[in-house]
């Protein structure tokens, strides 16, 4: 299995934006939008989009952050249901790490649901800690999220 990690341009191809779309709304309940995606890698200054392809069957996870002074703010990540548990997102996550870090990145940050063990489970294996909860942040269903930060990106978990 052949594994690569690119970041996606300002103006991606329509079967990429395709196929990250796809991924979110079968990750999440309340998916970004293709409008939102696209004005994001246009329009933002601080937005990176990496995408992970394998060469026999494309692109398998994603992940959109911004890259904000001295923080990376993951915004989301998503890996094909079929390919989950195969380590791929902390291939994804560490690639976005060392580009963050090149761009002057020291800590991380996200918001995770509480129930989603698999994610918390992913992110506390790549040193992010909890540090604090919004009540009621996410809908469909209602539940809080958790704030997970990791201080010094640039070392290794």
């Amino acid at each position: 299995m052949t594994l690569r990690v690119e970041r996606l341009p300002r103006e991606p191809a329509p079967a990429d934006v395709d196929v990250v779309m796809a991924l979110e709304t079968a990750s999440f309940t309340n998916p970004w939008s293709r409008e939102n995606l696209l004005w994001e890698l246009a329009n933002s200054d601080v937005t990176r989009a990496y995408v992970l392809r394998e060469e026999a069957s494309g692109i398998l996870a994603f992940c959109l952050c911004w890259v904000i002074f001295d923080e990376l703010h993951i915004n989301t990540l998503a890996v094909a249901p079929e390919s989950r548990r195969r380590g791929l997102a902390t291939v994804l996550l560490n690639e976005s790490f060392r580009d963050a870090v090149e761009a002057g990145a020291r800590k991380a940050t996200l918001e995770v649901r509480e129930s989603n063990t698999a994610a918390l489970e992913l992110y506390q294996g790549l040193g992010f800690r909890v540090a604090a909860r919004r009540p009621g942040y996410y809908s469909k269903p209602d539940e809080d999220a958790l704030i997970l930060w990791r201080e010094n990106l640039a070392a290794s978990p």
